[in-house]
Parts: C-alpha cells; structure tokens; sequence
C-alpha cells in the first residue's frame, strides 16, 4: 500500500464513552485534525456510522478504545488495505462479534495496550485472540485498569500516531 504523507488519524470511543470523553479531549488538544465522532446503539448501527465516515478514505490509522477497539479491529479485517496502523485500548475482542474475523489474519501493523488490572475486559483472553489475528502485533499489558488512566498520557503517541 502507498502510504501518503500524512494519515487521517481516527478515535474510536468506548460503549458508554463520547467524544467529551477523557481519551477524545486528550486526541483534540494534541491531533487537532483527529477525527473523534460520538457512537451510540448497538454494534450493528456503529459501525454503519463507522463504515459510512470512513467510506472514500485510506491511509487510516485507527485508535480503538475498549468497545470501540472491538469496532476499529472489525474495520480492520474488513479493509485492511484502507488501515494503515491499528492502536487498541483494552479492546472488547472476546465478545461474540469478532468471532468472524478470529479466524482471517490481519496483517495490518497493531500496537495493543490492556492494564492488567482490567475488570471489565479480560486480559488474557483478548492477549490470546490477538496473538493469533494480528500477525504484525506489539502488545503491551500495561500496570493499570480498564480505562489505563495511569498509563494512558505516556505512550508514544506522536510515534505511532506519525505526528511530524
């Protein structure tokens, strides 16, 4: 794929999260030209949206967080040579819904952060499952909880987000 000089950067919120959320105002202050969209129903209608915003575009790099991170990695095996770099945030792989892209492997270059104190998506199980997709994986578990407050702010961002 010809990579362009610069990608659109793309936020994908959580389930019970928004674009007013921790993560989005943080993308908004320092990735001013992000594009951080609200999603709400059920997995079905937000990835319409997903799949509508994203429809004429490439050279993706897609930053997924929980929930969301379910929706970027779906996108991902649906169009991976529209996906440039994949970057999840304790993403929601275990659930029944990425179980059609479980078995296709996604060569799409992914980084994975998830705290090892998660209690609402389990570590382990996600670790397992992306090990197995993601054939161009970093991932890091990380000393901290599900929304990574501690470690969120620390990432190279700039790095993987291409920031000149």
């Amino acid at each position: 794929m010809e990579q362009s000089r610069t990608p659109l950067r793309v936020f994908i919120h959580g389930l019970e999260s928004s674009s007013s959320g921790n993560k989005a105002v943080f993308f908004k202050a320092r990735y001013p030209g992000m594009l951080i969209e609200d999603y709400r129903g059920d997995l079905r209608e937000r990835m319409e949206k997903l799949e509508k915003l994203l429809e004429n575009r490439k050279d993706l790099i897609l930053v997924g967080s929980s929930f969301g991170g379910l929706m970027a990695a779906i996108y991902a095996c649906r169009h991976p040579e529209k996906v440039r770099r994949l970057i999840l945030l304790a993403p929601a792989l275990d659930l029944d819904d990425f179980a059609p892209c479980s078995s296709v492997p996604i060569e799409v270059p992914t980084f994975l952060f998830h705290g090892g104190g998660d209690d609402v998506v389990p570590p382990e199980p996600v670790r397992e499952i992306a090990a197995r997709v993601f054939r161009k994986l970093v991932y890091r578990r990380v000393d901290d909880d599900h929304p990574l407050r501690a470690t969120f702010e620390t990432y190279d961002w700039d790095g993987m987000l291409e920031k000149e």
